[in-house]
């Protein structure tokens, strides 16, 4: 399919593009690897009149490092390659390095950045295909429509996040640092995402996704990810679930789950781990968790598994996870 026409603007700085997003008003997207944005564009799924590319900007391509109050920081349009290369980030955040070696395909990772990860739109199977496929079923109210095609109504739209390193990195208790026409500031990941599957998150108008920040205590922590997809070799997820463990003694220091492509959301259950500090780590405490997660996970028809089927693999992902972070083992048969 050929890529509609769009001019394309290439800022050598933030202050650059923010002056060129001023002037397209809001009928533009910033494109960083291009390897979401570009294929939606090719299903006409929301096409604007100007892009604006980030690549040109050294300063959000910066590697991971340390900053100078003790954080880790990397620059949202790091490679998604380069990170899974990077030996500091298997070291320290073994849980971001797993969900970067399933993303997607080796490709696809030495164009696609970390930054656009987290901004990958939503899915649904009303909505990722192409025009002709929509039109004959009739268009959902994310592109070209007006009712939502999963839930019938016409206030809130049921596509999926599908990000993977996002929920590794809500549960390492990240923030990113946004850059807009106001000037900096900085969201937890747990803050970021809203539940609408249009409304995606709490980026304003020309806002610029500069960086990924986590504390210092997130190398302290096992974490881990696992992915539940159709093809192991290239799908998004259909349901992953990621999870970062602080162990002190035999007990949970903390402990934060976040499951993605379940809801619209990456989303944490501190109602389940929050009570759990202190607690031994047991296999009963690892299956109390894996249940209590499962329970509280709600999807919905808007990818080919049914929601039967992914809310059973979050329990059951969970466990596996949390088996292998805390070392209790699998239950005997």
């Amino acid at each position: 399919m050929i890529l509609p026409p769009f001019r394309l603007h290439r800022p050598g700085s933030v202050e650059q593009a923010l002056l060129v997003a001023g002037d397209c008003g809001s009928d533009f997207d910033y494109v960083a690897g291009g390897t979401d944005l570009l294929p939606n564009y090719k299903n006409r799924l929301n096409p604007r009149r100007d892009v604006i590319s980030l690549g040109r900007i050294e300063s959000l391509s910066r590697a991971l490092h340390e900053t100078e109050d003790g954080r880790l920081a990397v620059g949202a349009m790091c490679r998604l390659a380069d990170l899974e290369r990077d030996a500091r980030v298997a070291s320290a955040l073994p849980g971001l390095h797993e969900a970067l070696a399933q993303l997607a395909t080796p490709l696809v990772r030495s164009s696609g950045t970390i930054g656009g990860n987290q901004l990958v739109e939503t899915r649904c199977y009303y909505f990722n295909q192409s025009f002709d496929w929509r039109a004959s079923k009739g268009f959902c109210m994310k592109a070209d429509g007006d009712v939502c095609l999963v839930v019938p109504q016409k206030e809130i739209c049921y596509a999926i996040y599908a990000g993977d390193t996002a929920p590794v990195l809500q549960a390492l208790g990240a923030s990113y640092l946004l850059i807009g026409f106001d000037g900096e500031r900085e969201i937890p990941a747990a803050d970021f995402y809203r539940p609408d599957g249009i409304r995606k998150n709490v980026l304003t108008r020309g806002e610029i996704l500069a960086a990924i920040l986590l504390p210092g205590s997130a190398a302290k922590a096992r974490s881990g990810y696992a992915k539940l997809r159709l093809r192991d070799s290239f799908d998004f997820p259909d349901m992953g679930v990621a999870a970062a463990l602080w162990e002190e003694d035999g007990r949970v220091a903390d402990l934060r789950i976040s499951v993605t492509a379940v809801s619209m959301t990456p989303t944490l259950f501190p109602e389940v781990t929050d009570s759990l500090k202190g607690e031994k780590i047991s296999r009963d405490l690892v299956v109390h968790v894996a249940e209590e997660v499962r329970k509280r996970s709600m999807p919905v028809r808007n990818v080919l598994f049914p929601p039967s089927y992914r809310k059973r693999m979050v329990g059951v992902y969970t466990r596996r996870l949390l088996e292998r972070l805390t070392g209790v083992g699998p239950r005997e048969a």
